[in-house]
Formats: structure tokens, C-alpha cells, sequence
């Protein structure tokens, strides 16, 4: 089961949070969840800033209150969206407002380690696939920056015509450990599509990130810790 199902759905709401936190009536629900799919699909593809797909955007997460909409980008490179003194964010802020007619709170994050996130790693892929780079020398490089980065494993899979070839097939490969069906690994999933004159060719990036909570608790489980002491043995 954990080879078909995205590993991100399959731990929202048990080990992980939603990337939309509001709350809403059965009438407004599927009207407010289109608004968060235009401004998603508005950020990625914008019909006029191509940087903003340079930027590296990892994920924008939603939260809506009475009066505004709060929308948090998780960039790599946030210089390429907030510009110079912050004029180009102004300028998406007003364009997000005019789209939806809500007002909008925008902030932008840098993400640390862009190595560990899936989704920044698949669209790095893509373009090293779309510079007619070789894709087994991409799929190396970017496993070995990744692990070098800091992951427990990870695994890329590409799909579609790769190398030119008249067949199209699958490509895999994976280094370290990938526990897909253990809900406390902390899985990250990435997926993109690579537009080559060949043809689309699919890709798919899963990285192990370690385990929930293994970063805050470390001390709390040490100082709790049960005695290791044997059990003390009965005789019969």
C-alpha cells in the first residue's frame, strides 16, 4: 500500500499538518477551496513572472481568519520574490487580492536545506532533464547531495521517454532507507513533469527526513528513560 499512496496524504491529520487551516460552512467549503487552488496555481505558474519558478517554492500554506487570508511561501531563493525593498511582494500581494476580491496577508520563508526537501530536489531534476542533461548522472547527483544533506534515504523515480528513446519506461533508484508505511517517518514527496522535445517525463522524489519528533524530544526521552537493568530472573 505505501508504494501507491502519497505519502503526504497518507500522514495528514495522524503526524503532520494541513496545508489549509480554516474552517467553513457545507455551503462556502468548495468555493473557499477553489480560492486556495487559484492562489496556489497562480503563485507557481504566474502568467508573467518567470522567477517565480527559479525561486525554488516548496510548499504555501493557507490560513484564513474573519478578515484576511493569510498565505506563507516557503522559498528557497525569497529574494526573487520579495525583490528589491520589497516591491515585487507588494505587487503580488495586490494581484492576489484582485483575484480572489479578499484581503490578503502574504509572508514569504526561506527554507534552510533545500537538499531535503522532495518537491525542490523533483523540480531541480526536471530542469537538469530539460537541459538534455543525462538522467542517470542526475539521478546520482541529486541522491548524493540529498544523503550529503542530511537524509536517512531517499528515492527518485522517472518516468516517459528517457534518454530519446522510442519506448517509454521507468527508472528507480534509492539510497538509504524509505519506510513508505511507517507513519512516523517523516516522508516528504515531490512530483513534477520534465518538458522534453522527446516528450513529458514524470518525476517522482520521496526522502526520509528521519522521524517525527526526534528533534524535540531527544532530551525529554533521555531523562524518562525506564531503567536498563535485567529483570530479574524467577525460578520455577
Amino acid at each position: 500500500m505505501g508504494q501507491k499512496v502519497n505519502p503526504i496524504a497518507f500522514r495528514t491529520g495522524v503526524t503532520r499538518g494541513w496545508c489549509s487551516r480554516w474552517y467553513a460552512s457545507k455551503q462556502d467549503f468548495a468555493d473557499l477551496l477553489v480560492e486556495d487552488r487559484k492562489l496556489r496555481n497562480f503563485i507557481t505558474n504566474h502568467p508573467k513572472k518567470n522567477q517565480y519558478k527559479n525561486a525554488g517554492i516548496d510548499r504555501i500554506e493557507i490560513e484564513r481568519t474573519r478578515d484576511e487570508v493569510r498565505v506563507m511561501m516557503y522559498v528557497a531563493r525569497p529574494g526573487l520574490i520579495i525583490g528589491k525593498k520589497g516591491q515585487e511582494i507588494e505587487i503580488l500581494q495586490a494581484e492576489l487580492q484582485n483575484l480572489i476580491g479578499r484581503r490578503i496577508n502574504l509572508k514569504v520563508e526561506e527554507v534552510g536545506r533545500p537538499e531535503l526537501q522532495a518537491q525542490l530536489v523533483a523540480e531541480d531534476i526536471a530542469q537538469q532533464l530539460q537541459k538534455r542533461s543525462s538522467f542517470r548522472r542526475t539521478m546520482k547527483r541529486s541522491l548524493e547531495q540529498t544523503m550529503d544533506a542530511g537524509a536517512k534515504g531517499i528515492k527518485i523515480q522517472l518516468a516517459g521517454r528517457l534518454g530519446g528513446a522510442e519506448m517509454a519506461r521507468r527508472e528507480k533508484q534509492s539510497m538509504g532507507s524509505i519506510p513508505l508505511s511507517t507513519l512516523q517517518a517523516k516522508i516528504d514527496y515531490g512530483t513534477t513533469e520534465a518538458m522534453t522535445p522527446q516528450g513529458h517525463i514524470g518525476v517522482q522524489v520521496w526522502i526520509n527526513q528521519g522521524i517525527y519528533g526526534d528533534d524535540n524530544d531527544g532530551a525529554d526521552a533521555q531523562t524518562g528513560q525506564a531503567s536498563k537493568k535485567p529483570k530479574r530472573a524467577h525460578k520455577r
